[in-house]
């Protein structure tokens, strides 16, 4: 791996992480809104509010590319609407699916079962020829267990519910594999806004037949509405576009699994919660299985190959 490509990758983990603490630090802030609204509610809202936020952003950029005179090719095509519409639509279905999941189940249970694409991704990589490592496949292993131990506190078994979550984790599966087929083709925050926009349009007319919302429910919950739109979905679902960009989807999806250890290390930091020593472990391993999949074993393997060849 050249060096350039090296640091790119680097960033691009760098804004993973980032990613993965925001989706963690928010969940709070969405678990306090379905307090007053439906999730076809909350997630159209969210996401036009989304859009909103996003706006002036891409009018910022575009001014700067104009006055600059950067046109790139890869920012005048149109690919950010055929993707971002396809992006949406599987982040529409996931997320979905992930709030409805949560009224059955308990929330460490639905973390471990969302958690699954840290093993669906790499699976569906081999249909687009994204290959994985041996080294990639064991970090999978052991970020799974730490989830597991993070997340799920009692006895676990798979109830008739427990489906909902399983095939969430496998449309999330597919947004992470579109996004890493798009983003680098086209504008980044384009392709966002476009995901947002396909995503809030379809929960909002889903909400308006199945949840009839009320603008005073959606008022008395505008605080998590707004933190979650931009933060979590504005910034974080941007963030993750653009750190994917440069980084093969199996090792992002380990990367962004670490939204469940911020999540707890939240809860113990603002909330007192106390951390006990399986769930403590089950950070650890997540950590661990991250940091791994990020050590250069080829090129170590490489050198120690050169240097016993010159050394004969």
């Amino acid at each position: 791996m050249e060096k350039s490509q090296r640091i790119r990758q680097a960033r691009g983990t760098l804004l993973l992480v980032l990613t993965a603490f925001i989706w963690g630090t928010a969940f709070v802030a969405q678990s306090v809104g379905m307090d007053h609204v439906g999730p076809f509610t909350f997630n159209g809202v969210r996401n036009l509010v989304a859009c909103v936020a996003l706006s002036p952003v891409i009018f910022f950029f575009d001014f700067t590319r104009k006055k600059k005179n950067i046109v790139k090719p890869e920012l005048q095509n149109k690919l950010y609407i055929k993707g971002g519409i396809i992006c949406g639509v599987f982040l529409f279905a996931a997320s979905s699916l992930q709030q409805i999941g949560i009224m059955y189940t308990t929330a460490g249970k639905a973390g471990f079962l969302t958690a699954l694409y840290i093993v669906f991704v790499p699976v569906l990589g081999i249909f687009f020829r994204k290959k994985t490592g041996p080294v990639v496949w064991i970090c999978v292993i052991i970020a799974l267990a730490g989830a597991y131990l993070l997340s799920v506190k009692e006895g676990f078994s798979i109830a008739y519910s427990d489906i909902y979550l399983l095939i969430c984790a496998v449309l999330f599966s597919w947004q992470i594999i579109f996004i890493d087929k798009y983003a680098p083709l086209t504008d980044n925050v384009k392709l966002s806004f476009v995901q947002f926009l396909t995503t809030g349009i379809i929960s909002t007319v889903i909400a308006l037949i199945a949840e009839r919302p009320s603008l005073t429910a959606i008022l008395a919950c505008a605080g998590p509405i707004l933190y979650t739109a931009v933060m979590s979905s504005g910034v974080a679902y941007t963030l993750q576009i653009v750190g994917q960009k440069d980084t093969p989807p199996a090792i992002a999806s380990l990367v962004m699994s670490l939204e469940s250890v911020f999540s707890a290390l939240a809860g113990w930091v603002v909330l007192n919660e106390v951390l006990s020593p399986k769930e403590t472990l089950g950070c650890v391993l997540v950590f661990a299985a991250v940091i791994l999949s990020q050590l250069p074993f080829n090129e170590i393997k490489e050198k120690l190959l050169s240097k016993a060849v010159g050394d004969r």
